[in-house]
C-alpha cells in the first residue's frame, strides 16, 4: 500500500485536474450522493474509495491513509463528527477533512470536531467540491495554476437513487415500535431528496422527524419511487 501511495503523490496536478494524485476517502451511505462524488473526482483526477458507515472507514483506514477525508455526518452506526475527530488527531493526520451534510446547522458541528471545511448537500457544484478541498492542501499538492472547472449539471444517478429509496423503505418498515433510527432515517431520506432536488420528499422527512408518522413518509416514498425512477 505504501507503494501505491508513492505512485500517486509522484502524479502532478494540473489545472485541468487539480486533484491529480489525490486519494479520497467517502464515507456516505447514501449511494446517490456516492455517486455524485465519484463523477466530480473523476472530472477532477482523483481516485476515490467508499466505506458506508464508521465500522466501514476505520477498516479502510487500518490499510491506508487518504489525502483527503469526506465524512456524512449521519452514519447509521454513530456520528459523523466522531470519525472526524479521530481522523484529526491520527498521526499523520489526514491533511483535509471535510464534513458533509443536508443539514447546514452540522457545520457547526464538523468545524469543532477539528474538520477544516463542510459541505452542504446536494453536491451539485464541481467548482466547490474542488475548492473545498484545494484550499486545504499544501501548496506543492496544488496545481501551479488553479483553473476551476464551470460547474457542470450533475443529474441524481437513477438506480443509485432508486437502491437508496428502497433501502428506506427497508428501515421505516420494522416492526420496531420505538425506531432508534428514527433521526437517522430522516436525516438521510432528506439528503436523498436534496440531491434529487425533490422538495415534497424532503418536507415528508422533515415531518417524519417530529411527528414519527410512518404512514405519510410510506406514501411520499411510494409516490417518488413511482412518479420520479425511470423503470
Amino acid at each position: 500500500m505504501t507503494g501505491m501511495s508513492n505512485t500517486l503523490h509522484s502524479l502532478k496536478p494540473t489545472s485541468r485536474r487539480p486533484l491529480h494524485g489525490l486519494m479520497v476517502l467517502l464515507v456516505e451511505d447514501s449511494l446517490t450522493a456516492g455517486e455524485a462524488v465519484r463523477l466530480m473526482c473523476i472530472t477532477s483526477g482523483a481516485r476515490l474509495r467508499r466505506a458506508d458507515c464508521m465500522e466501514s472507514a476505520r477498516r479502510h483506514l487500518r490499510i491506508y491513509r487518504p489525502d483527503v477525508a469526506i465524512v456524512d455526518m449521519g452514519l447509521p452506526d454513530g456520528d459523523g463528527a466522531d470519525l472526524i475527530s479521530e481522523l484529526a488527531q491520527a498521526t499523520p493526520r489526514t491533511q483535509t477533512i471535510i464534513g458533509l451534510s443536508a443539514d447546514p446547522s452540522r457545520a457547526t458541528a464538523a468545524m469543532k470536531a477539528d474538520a477544516d471545511s463542510f459541505i452542504e448537500k446536494p453536491l451539485n457544484s464541481i467548482a466547490g467540491f474542488q475548492s473545498a478541498i484545494l484550499m486545504n492542501l499544501p501548496n506543492h499538492r496544488r496545481p501551479m495554476d488553479i483553473r476551476l472547472l464551470p460547474d457542470l449539471a450533475f443529474e441524481a444517478d437513477q438506480r443509485a437513487l432508486q437502491e437508496d429509496l428502497n433501502h428506506a423503505l427497508e428501515l421505516l418498515n420494522k416492526n420496531d415500535k420505538e425506531d432508534a433510527q428514527s433521526g437517522y432515517l430522516a436525516a438521510f431520506i432528506s439528503g436523498v431528496a436534496r440531491t434529487a432536488s425533490d422538495p415534497t420528499l424532503e418536507q415528508a422527512a422533515e415531518r417524519y422527524s417530529t411527528t414519527q408518522n410512518r404512514s405519510d413518509l410510506r406514501a411520499a416514498l411510494t409516490d417518488f419511487l413511482a412518479e420520479k425512477i425511470a423503470v
